[in-house]
């Protein structure tokens, strides 16, 4: 039976050649803040239990279900950004994440008042491919001493190594959607089951 997301999926999204899959009508370009409020709700279910005193997301797309995770939370949620404008004049924290989307390397920083040492982090955002991104926040908040306490994601693609890497590396990685296969020609999705990891 599908979830909420894979639903919308099926029904709003479209398949592109090349294993991409094109959900910006609802979900980081058109925001439809019904399904935001349903991603960042269910998130919050999954880390019932855990501390979390800040979300760290990446520029863009993550901003919007990382904002209402934050205010489920109350707490404070920090982007990463990839460039550098006239006023950002603190130190920062660097890192690099290869975007699969972009097929570009983007240099991603925090300024240091950002991140502390006594955070404890929740990283989201909106896709999980080869896990670049997440690795680049994982070590923005590693340089700051912080810890990461997991990992909140709407959609993986389970095909790729991204998610089968972090969960090895021992995060708690959640994913609303993981997807297995999808064929542009058919416009057919597989989606994993819940509570099949690997």
């Amino acid at each position: 039976m599908m979830n909420f997301l894979e639903e919308k999926i099926v029904s709003d999204g479209v398949v592109r050649p090349g294993n991409i899959l094109k959900i910006d009508n609802f979900l980081n370009h058109q925001i439809d803040i019904g399904i935001i409020r349903q991603i960042a709700s269910e998130l919050k279910r999954r880390f019932c239990g855990v501390e979390v005193n800040k979300i760290l997301t990446i520029e863009a797309s993550g901003i919007a279900m990382a904002t209402m995770l934050g205010h489920l939370y109350d707490v404070p949620v920090v982007f990463a950004k990839k460039s550098e404008t006239a006023n950002s004049v603190d130190t920062k924290y660097v890192s690099h994440a290869y975007s699969f989307t972009h097929k570009q390397e983007n240099k991603v920083f925090v300024s240091k008042p950002y991140l502390q040492p006594t955070d404890r982090v929740l990283i989201v955002d909106d896709f999980l491919a080869d896990g670049q991104a997440v690795h680049a926040l994982i070590d923005l908040v590693q340089q700051a001493g912080g810890k990461v306490v997991g990992i909140g994601i709407a959609v993986e693609k389970g095909q790729q190594k991204g998610g089968r890497l972090l969960r090895e590396e021992g995060f708690q990685l959640e994913s609303i959607a993981i997807i297995e296969d999808m064929n542009w020609e058919t416009q057919e999705i597989l989606f994993r089951e819940e509570g099949v990891n690997n």
